[in-house]
C-alpha cells in the first residue's frame, strides 16, 4: 500500500527549522508505526519551537529505529485540526500534540468532522489513530490531570511503549448548529472572560491567568442563568459568577477547578460559583489551586452527563470557552462522549 501523502509533504510546513529536521523517514516495512507530531512553533512566545528543535535529536534516536516520524508545523489557527484529520484519514498510528492546551485542543477537534469520528480511508469502523501529548506549552493543564511528569523525555518514553487507554471528550453545540470538542475544561462567564483576557499576557507565563482573572472582574456582573441537567427540568441559578464543566481537573495554569473530574469516568464534574466578588476570588485563590474550594460558601458541584446553559437577561454577552479557546457566547449545550478517543498512556 502506498505511504500516506502527509508523510511525504511537510517540507513547506517546517521552514522555521533546519532543512534536515523536516522528516525522518527511514526505509522499513509497512508495519512500522507512522507518528505525526503536530507542533505549534509560536507557542509559549516561541519557546515551543525552540524546545522542539532541541528535542528532535533525542526523539529520532529513541523512536526512529521503529517508527516513521513526521513533523508538521502549524502555520496559524486551526491548522492543527486540518493536519490531524489528514493524518487519521491516511492511516497514522498516532497524532502527537506538541505544545500546550491550545495545540491539544485543536488536535482533539481534528479527530472529528461533521459530528462524527474521522476514519481511515481504508476503514469503516472507529479510527485506530491514537492521541499523544508532548507538553511544551504555557498551560499543559490536561497533562496535570493524568498525573504524568511535565517532562518531554518522559512523554517520549510513553510514546515508545505505545500503551493506550480510552478517554472521554466533551462536545459543545449551540445556535450555529455546529459541534466543538474539548478534552479538558469548558467554562462560562467570568472564567471564560478571564481566559479571553489571559491570552493577551502569555509572555508572563502562568501568571497570565491570574492577570486575566483580575482584569475580567473589571465591570463584571454576576448573572442569573437558566440551566438544564441531563434532560431534566430547567432551573434558575441566581447570580452565577462562573460555571465550569470539567472532563479533567485543571485549568488556568494549574487551578484545580473541578477536582473530582476524571476523563475516564463517563461524566463531567460541574462546579458553579455564585455571588462572588473580586475579593472573594483573591481570598480563595489558594483554594482554587489546591482544589479545596468546594467547601467554600456559594460553590456547588455535581456530576452530569449533559448540561444546557442559557442566560435570562438575553444580553448575548456571557462568554464561553473550552480548553482556553474562546468560543463566543451563550446559549450552549455540553455533553460527554464516553471513551471517544484512544490516548497513548
Amino acid at each position: 500500500m502506498a505511504k500516506p501523502s502527509i508523510f511525504r509533504s511537510q517540507q513547506s510546513m517546517a521552514s522555521d527549522l533546519s532543512p534536515d529536521s523536516t522528516i525522518y523517514r527511514p526505509d522499513g516495512n509497512s508495519r512500522r508505526r507512522d507518528l505525526v507530531f503536530v507542533v505549534n512553533p509560536r507557542g509559549a512566545n516561541g519557546r515551543t519551537g525552540k524546545e522542539w528543535k532541541k528535542l528532535l535529536p533525542y526523539l529520532r534516536s529513541r523512536l526512529g529505529g521503529e517508527c516513521n516520524i513526521c513533523e508538521s508545523l502549524t502555520s496559524g489557527p486551526c491548522h492543527a485540526i486540518d493536519i490531524t484529520r489528514e493524518a487519521i484519514r491516511e492511516g497514522a498510528d498516532a497524532v502527537i500534540a506538541v505544545g500546550g492546551d491550545g495545540t491539544l485542543h485543536e488536535v482533539v477537534n481534528g479527530f472529528f468532522w461533521a459530528g462524527k469520528h474521522v476514519i481511515n480511508h481504508d476503514q469503516k469502523a472507529a479510527p485506530s489513530t491514537a492521541l499523544g501529548i508532548i507538553p511544551l506549552g504555557t498551560g499543559s493543564d490536561f497533562f496535570r490531570t493524568l498525573g504524568w511528569k511535565n517532562d518531554s523525555h518522559d512523554a517520549i518514553e510513553r510514546i515508545a511503549k505505545g500503551l493506550r487507554s480510552w478517554v472521554d471528550v466533551g462536545v459543545i453545540s449551540g445556535e450555529s448548529g455546529g459541534s466543538h470538542y474539548f478534552i479538558n475544561v469548558a467554562d462560562v462567564h467570568l472564567s471564560a472572560k478571564a481566559g479571553y483576557y489571559a491570552s493577551r499576557y502569555k509572555r508572563f507565563g502562568n501568571l497570565c491567568y491570574v492577570i486575566g482573572a483580575l482584569q475580567a472582574f473589571i465591570g463584571h456582573q454576576n448573572q442569573d442563568l437558566r440551566i438544564k441537567i441531563d434532560d431534566g427540568e430547567w432551573e434558575i441559578y441566581p447570580q452565577v459568577t462562573a460555571l465550569c464543566i470539567g472532563n479533567a481537573k485543571f485549568f488556568g495554569g494549574g487551578m484545580k477547578i473541578t477536582p473530582n473530574a476524571d476523563p475516564r469516568s463517563g461524566s463531567f464534574e460541574v462546579v458553579i460559583l455564585q455571588d462572588f466578588k473580586w475579593y472573594d476570588f483573591i481570598l480563595n485563590l489558594h483554594k482554587l489551586y489546591k482544589g479545596t474550594h468546594l467547601s467554600v460558601k456559594n460553590v456547588s458541584s455535581r456530576s452530569v452527563r449533559c448540561i444546557e446553559v442559557e442566560e435570562i437577561a438575553g444580553s448575548g454577552s456571557i462568554h464561553v470557552q473550552s480548553d482556553g479557546e474562546h468560543l463566543g457566547f451563550l446559549p450552549r449545550k455540553f455533553c460527554i462522549l464516553p471513551a471517544a478517543i484512544e490516548m497513548i498512556s
